[in-house]
């Protein structure tokens, strides 16, 4: 387990009230663990920003009976297989398929993924999240 380091810091009030509003809506048991998550999400970020390892997944809705649109899906898919850890393939109606893909590698590459698969016509929305893969 990595040692606890404490500091302190100076907020003005305005602040500090609606960073407390921010870790109650939040649910966070204290001020320590907000913090931690904003460094980290910002520690993640910085990795995004120059093209570090990030895991995470692309979530993509589209209609399945765009023609070709299937093929052209897996294609690309596979063109990225270095990247793509897996997928999971879910029918939400007849038309409308939710395809969400699990990757980990470098950034710059994932959105270049992205991009591929949001341009095809037929792809309804797509998404993505990331965290560090460290």
């Amino acid at each position: 387990m990595n040692k606890l380091y404490r500091f302190g810091v100076s907020i003005e009030k305005d602040l500090i009230d609606r960073f407390d509003k921010h870790i109650k809506e939040k649910k966070y048991k204290n001020r320590s663990e907000a913090i931690c998550d904003l460094i980290r999400n910002e520690l993640v970020k910085k990795e995004w920003d120059k093209n570090g390892i990030v895991s995470g997944a692309i979530v993509m809705t589209y209609n399945h009976n765009k023609r070709e649109l299937v093929g052209s899906i897996l294609d690309i898919q596979h063109d990225f297989h270095d990247i793509i850890i897996s997928t999971q393939h879910v029918h939400l109606t007849h038309d409308l398929c939710l395809e969400i893909i699990a990757f980990k590698g470098n950034s710059k590459k994932i959105k270049n993924l992205a991009s591929l698969l949001q341009s095809k016509k037929g792809v309804q929305h797509l998404n993505y999240s990331f965290s560090l893969a460290k």
